[in-house]
């Protein structure tokens, strides 16, 4: 075989697994687009009484500044703002939910707050692209109904804010299976959840730790690994008696919530939301340590 046969055989199989990776991806878009638009039925529930008196409504100025870390993705005046472009992944806006210009807080009911909070599905019926409602699932029903009070009461910012989206690489890897980040898929349908009250105990820590999302970098066991997110993060540590964590003193850890510094005097990374943590109370703060401390041992990574 001469080399010129060689280089138009070569030329064929390579023009061949081309077209073969164009057809594949092309199909993985299309599944990608699917399963981004499909139509989604949240469980049914008794309707959520949204309260309006001023004790309420400053729980859930608390929540949404502390614990429910609202301020991570919507910002400190929760008027919206771009939280990451990974360019050809997607862009991932917090909207503003103020009734302000760009606003949707004037445009949702009581129901339609519920659904994308709790169950991280929007009006149209489609899961929402980014939203911790995993964790959100959690929050008993009483807190929910005061965050949603405060939302509903937020002054007005007037901001337009562009709209979450998935571009070509993000529809291809989520139709590929390899982009599983809807917030509807991941989330425990749950129809009520009983109020926790609050106390420096074992149980109200678990329900702060659970409703404020540690298991979602730390893993349910607590115990650390590989964090999904921007390239370049640290690994979650190993919260559990098992890691590190457990030379830790009660002192350590408020001073590592409130001023983001480890015993040894290094930072928390960033993506680490401990600004928004170290807003909760001294009480609040001490029932999440004695949850830490209650949980069993696991190795390093072991989610």
């Amino acid at each position: 075989m001469n080399a010129r046969r060689v280089l138009r055989l070569g030329a064929s199989i390579l023009g061949s697994v081309v077209l073969l990776f164009l057809v594949g991806a092309g199909g993985a878009y299309v599944r990608g687009e699917r399963i981004i638009n499909k139509a989604l039925h949240p469980p049914a529930h008794a309707r959520l009484v949204i309260p309006s008196d001023s004790a309420s409504i400053a729980r859930g100025d608390h929540i949404a500044h502390s614990f429910g870390t609202c301020t991570v993705c919507h910002g400190v005046d929760l008027g919206g703002g771009v939280y990451m472009d990974a360019g050809a992944m997607g862009m991932v806006a917090g909207p503003n939910l103020t009734r302000g210009a760009g606003g949707i807080g004037g445009q949702l009911t009581d129901a339609d707050w519920v659904r994308a909070i709790r169950y991280g599905v929007g009006r149209d019926s489609a899961s929402l692209l980014v939203m911790p409602s995993e964790v959100f699932v959690h929050l008993s029903d009483r807190d929910l109904a005061s965050l949603i009070a405060y939302l509903k009461q937020l002054p007005p910012v007037d901001r337009d804010v562009p709209q979450s989206t998935f571009r070509w690489l993000g529809k291809i890897l989520t139709g590929a299976g390899k982009l599983n980040i809807l917030p509807a898929s991941k989330t425990e349908p749950l129809i009520s959840v009983p109020d926790v009250e609050p106390a420096v105990n074992v149980e109200y820590g678990r329900y702060l730790a659970e409703a404020g999302g540690c298991a979602g970098c730390h893993g349910y066991g607590l115990s650390g690994g590989r964090v999904a997110g921007p390239p370049g993060l640290p690994p979650a540590s190993n919260l559990t008696p098992a890691g590190s964590f457990r030379a830790w003193t009660e002192q350590d850890f408020f001073r590592a919530m409130r001023q983001g510094t480890r015993p040894d005097g290094t930072q928390l990374n960033e993506f680490m939301p401990w600004r928004q943590l170290g807003q909760m109370t001294d009480d609040e703060l001490r029932a999440i340590w004695l949850y830490l401390r209650s949980v069993p041992a696991k190795p390093f990574g072991y989610k």
